[in-house]
């Protein structure tokens, strides 16, 4: 007999836990681990750790997992070692279907061949040429080529299945190899694969048969398809349903969306895009096939999630990024914990821009994963238990005190503001970052259902802290202030000052520091009101995002929009501003400057603020820029001199003094740092 909690959790997320028949197999509830590559996948000696990972999601109760992109042959590799779905490699993932299977979870293997976003000598493509995200030119495939990328597709579906996986789903989104054989934009060919809208479906769809019959009836066949491909001379819409629904006549079970190519000049998958922005193009497909369809691209939300699938927009709701932050996300929505949820942020700092830059994956919010069997928290025992404080509730100290607590240390948090948050709680100010603030009230929910003591508004003296066996000190940075001649003229404050409304900033504004924080205050300062990320025909129109068959592929040039103000966004580097900033994210900011009309300015010397403005040198010249207020980023020093007093006043070796996150490094503020380094401190204690 299920509990009154467990009850009233299962009528909140009616339709997100309810099962489905998906035709070979039921799965337990509507939530599927979209594929997302680790970095796990390109080695098979990484198959232990590949299993815990997604093992750990399984347990977690999720209805589907689908794998990283696997390869079907070496020339469709993402990089020269990456993964491919060859025989070595799926004897090693037996072990990974069986880790899967034996937590009563389902799991299919992603078939994807990169065609010219191949990042090797060996790329090949419908019309060859070179992709802007890869120094290499692919080569045309020849009919015989086209061929064999069929059979190879074929026989990698047959090893999966063999291997234990309950079937594959074939990616046909992205503006990978697929996507590129059906937008006229990368596919040239005048041969039957080619001139016609029909002849550029002529190959996805041979494929789709030819995985169908090598896997049979009783396997999954799912087909990842780009429902907007917002590129130029993309699909349409009557395109992309024409295929679809001959995907369901060549006897693909499950259609998968997937929005935007990698080279979009339109976000899709940052925290700025609005939640659920594509679930309408979602319905729209489902109503014309027969089959689920998968709805994905910001659905982070569990309430969210509930809406779609309630509204009739989709059948099941892809969340990969969130069973990264969280793998006990479905059971947490089953057992009443909805509050308890790690929230994902979107921000890709530590998953796919690590991808990206050939490294592992992991997440910012929570570092163990892809990390399951080397970053390990175990429960203590009784005669281990410490008391333990931690000194700052910035992100470090917040994760810091959830990891000790709930290994079962007892654990009081000091902040000496009223609220918690520390630098996340002021991105959350920014518009686009409106999400952070849900992983502040997660963090709110977790350490009180941790027991973990917080008090606010309290600053602890080194003598106060004496009764502990540990201390960690969080107590984060201070902006960086500046010598500069002053007499008279604008307004300078602090960033902090200007994102805590203790300071408001004119018409006309100088920004001192481009990197992360300094972005963020010119958006601050630009942005339109109300945000578009909280509107998605607005963010459409903002972005210059049409229906398909109005423009092929769904996007138009931006619209102009009046600027707010006059903003100077202003760095000593001469580098290009924004370089620093994330893979995957940097680019939508700099779009972003640029289309709000941010005057940017390298390689500057400040001299002097006076009556007249703001003195600088730029490219050897002296210059004077009018403006009513100078907004300093300039940096952040690290707050620590807590930890030399606490170590003064000890006695022995009690208090044991850890320094983490901003209060240990100010340089460059590294979330993603901090929090992996709360962890690895808690796990140590």
């Amino acid at each position: 007999m299920s509990s009154p909690q467990h009850s009233a959790a299962a009528s909140r997320y009616r339709s997100l836990l309810s099962p489905l028949d998906l035709g070979p197999f039921e799965v337990r509830n509507r939530i599927v681990m979209g594929s997302m590559h680790t970095g796990l996948e390109d080695d098979p000696s990484d198959a232990k750790k590949l299993a815990a990972y997604l093992g750990e999601r399984a347990r977690g109760g999720v209805g589907l997992i689908v794998t990283g992109g696997f390869s079907p042959d070496r020339s469709g590799r993402l990089t020269p070692r990456g993964s491919q779905a060859d025989a070595r490699t799926l004897r090693a993932h037996e072990l990974i279907t069986r880790e899967v299977h034996e937590a009563d979870g389902r799991i299919v293997l992603q078939l994807l061949h990169a065609g010219r976003y191949s990042f090797h000598p060996l790329a090949a493509s419908p019309s060859g040429g070179k992709s802007p995200l890869s120094p290499f030119r692919s080569r045309r495939l020849t009919r015989g080529g086209v061929q064999r990328t069929i059979d190879h597709f074929a026989e990698a579906a047959r090893r999966a299945v063999d291997a234990g996986y309950d079937g594959v789903e074939i990616m046909g989104s992205e503006g990978y190899l697929l996507n590129q054989f059906l937008a006229p934009a990368t596919n040239h060919r005048r041969d039957r694969s080619g001139r016609t809208s029909e002849g550029r479906r002529a190959v996805p769809l041979a494929i789709a048969a030819a995985v169908r019959d090598a896997i049979g009836d009783d396997a999954l066949l799912s087909y990842r398809i780009s429902l907007l491909d917002l590129v130029p001379e993309g699909q349409t819409w009557t395109e992309t349903t024409a295929l679809a629904q001959s995907l369901v006549r060549a006897g693909v079970d499950v259609l998968s969306t997937g929005i935007g190519w990698h080279e979009a000049r339109v976000p899709t998958i940052v925290t700025s895009v609005p939640r659920a922005a594509f679930a309408e193009q979602t319905q729209h497909l489902r109503e014309l096939v027969g089959v689920p369809v998968v709805a994905s691209n910001r659905i982070h939300d569990p309430d969210v999630a509930e809406q779609v699938l309630a509204s009739g927009q989709a059948d099941l709701i892809s969340m990969a990024r969130p069973l990264l932050a969280d793998p006990q996300l479905p059971n947490k929505l089953a057992d009443g914990r909805a509050g308890q949820v790690v929230a994902c942020i979107s921000c890709n700092q530590a998953c796919l821009d690590k991808v990206f830059d050939g490294k592992r994956a992991s997440c910012l919010v929570n570092p163990r994963a892809a990390h399951e069997t080397e970053l390990v928290l175990t429960p203590v025992i009784e005669r281990r238990i410490r008391k333990v404080a931690v000194v700052g509730a910035g992100p470090a100290g917040l994760e810091a005190a959830l990891a000790a607590a709930e290994r079962g240390h007892i654990v009081t948090l000091y902040e000496a503001t009223d609220e918690i948050g520390g630098q996340l709680r002021l991105a959350a100010r920014i518009p686009g970052k409106e999400d952070y603030a849900q992983a502040l009230q997660s963090w709110r929910m977790r350490l009180a259902a941790a027991g973990v003591g917080i008090r606010l508004g309290m600053r602890p003296t080194a003598t106060e802290l004496q009764g502990f066996h540990d201390v960690i000190v969080a107590t984060g940075v201070a902006p960086r202030e500046i010598a500069l001649e002053r007499s008279g003229g604008p307004e300078v404050i602090s960033y902090a000052d200007l994102l805590e409304g203790r300071a408001e900033a004119g018409e006309k504004v100088a920004i001192i520091g481009a990197g992360g924080i300094g972005v963020d205050v010119a958006e601050y300062l630009t942005a339109p009101r109300p945000s578009p990320t909280l509107d998605v025909g607005r963010w459409r129109e903002h972005w210059g995002v049409v229906d398909a068959d109005e423009k092929r592929g769904g996007v138009i040039t931006r619209p102009r929009e009046e600027a707010r103000r006059e903003v100077h966004l202003l760095q000593r580097k001469e580098t290009r501003i924004g370089a620093g900033l994330g893979r995957t994210t940097g680019w939508v900011h700099r779009a972003e400057l640029r289309h709000a009309g941010v005057i940017q300015h390298r390689g500057v010397t400040y001299e002097r603020i006076d009556e007249a403005g703001l003195h600088i040198t730029e490219d050897g010249e002296a210059r004077v820029l009018d403006v009513d207020t100078v907004v300093v980023c300039a940096g952040q020093v690290s707050v620590n001199a807590l930890a030399d007093e606490v170590i003064a006043e000890r006695r022995g070796r009690a208090p044991r003094v850890h320094v983490i996150g901003g209060a240990d490094v100010a340089a460059e503020l590294d979330a993603e740092r901090a929090i992996r380094q709360a962890v690895q401190v808690a796990a140590g204690l």
